[in-house]
């Protein structure tokens, strides 16, 4: 038999110890370190059980609860955990086309609803977050905390956009160390999409390091214009107005390279279809194998013996009387 928590029997030996002895003494000694309240409890002066008898099962009991706090149990040695469910990176655009309203109340805004959305769809599911622009960073490590997740997501705000143009192939190579280690490679955007010279060399990355992608479009095809920080519509040089459209190249591109996109529209069943592709391609995958120890846990006994001799020790049993 070991002991999970030994260290609580070393460091509790000591104080046990002068606790049992200046338990055994006389009340006057005892009144020097203990309230007259507590004192009272830990020392028991009904008739029914001599006064030594119930402060000997007092620390007894306080003995089996320090036992049980340590934590027996029984090695039985290592196992392996097969753990179903899929690990996937998922993406967030936060180049300045995501200001623009053409969706309500912003582009920014609503891929961030649908990557809640996306993280409820998949529970079970192991899910990593990057934010991406000109230079890709990553937002959360995997994790299945769902609730977690999307506290983070939600505090991703207008001060993240970057202005900058859209680096893809930033990205990819970012996705590709992320998800270095993982199998398959699964990366889900959620974007306004990429135009196709910004696209080309995101494509040969993401096929040379066999990385699946799924796409969330954000926006429509009719545009809105370009927002700076100040929510003023954003100037070319040649002065007119930037209109930023939804462009689906990249949902094509996902398409053509086995995986797939929807278009973002209100409701979740944009989000639904997305997640039913995904899994019918990779069913029953696992995350794979994880060892554990296994252990058969014996704290119960001890807790359990405390607790009784420590009612016992406060227990009020009047004894008889003679008639």
């Amino acid at each position: 038999m070991n002991f999970v928590y030994i260290q609580w029997l070393w460091a509790l030996l000591v104080p046990l110890v002068l606790f049992g002895f200046l338990l055994s003494t006389h009340h006057r000694s005892l009144s020097s370190i203990f309230e007259a309240d507590v004192l009272k409890r830990l020392m028991a002066t009904d008739e029914s059980m001599s006064m030594n008898l119930r402060n000997s099962l007092f620390f007894i009991a306080i003995v089996l609860m320090i036992v049980a706090m340590a934590r027996p149990v029984m090695e039985k040695g290592d196992k392996k955990v097969e753990v179903e469910g899929l690990t996937l990176l998922s993406a967030l655009d936060i180049s300045g086309s995501m200001r623009s309203t053409d969706v309500y109340p912003n582009r920014l805004a609503f891929a961030k609803q649908k990557m809640s959305m996306f993280f409820d769809a998949m529970p079970s599911d192991e899910i990593g977050v990057l934010a991406f622009a000109y230079s890709p960073f990553v937002l959360a490590p995997f994790s299945t905390d769902k609730e977690t997740l999307k506290m983070i997501i939600d505090g991703v705000d207008d001060s993240f956009i970057n202005m900058g143009s859209t680096d893809f192939s930033a990205l990819a190579r970012e996705a590709n160390t992320v998800l270095k280690e993982k199998s398959p490679k699964v990366l889900v955007l959620f974007t306004d999409g990429g135009d196709e010279e910004a696209i080309s060399g995101f494509a040969s990355i993401l096929k040379e390091n066999e990385i699946d992608l799924y796409v969330v479009l954000v926006g429509t095809l009719k545009g809105s214009p370009v927002l700076d920080k100040n929510g003023k519509p954003f100037s070319q040089k040649d002065g007119t107005i930037a209109i930023t459209q939804r462009n689906d190249a990249l949902g094509e591109l996902a398409k053509e390279s086995g995986g797939a996109f929807v278009v973002a529209s209100h409701g979740k069943e944009d989000i639904r279809q997305l997640v039913s592709v995904i899994r019918s391609k990779y069913k029953n995958q696992q995350q794979g194998e994880v060892m554990v120890k296994e252990r058969i846990e014996y704290f119960y006994y001890p807790l359990g013996l405390g607790l009784l001799f420590l009612l016992i020790s406060f227990a009020s049993l009047p004894r008889r009387r003679a008639s």
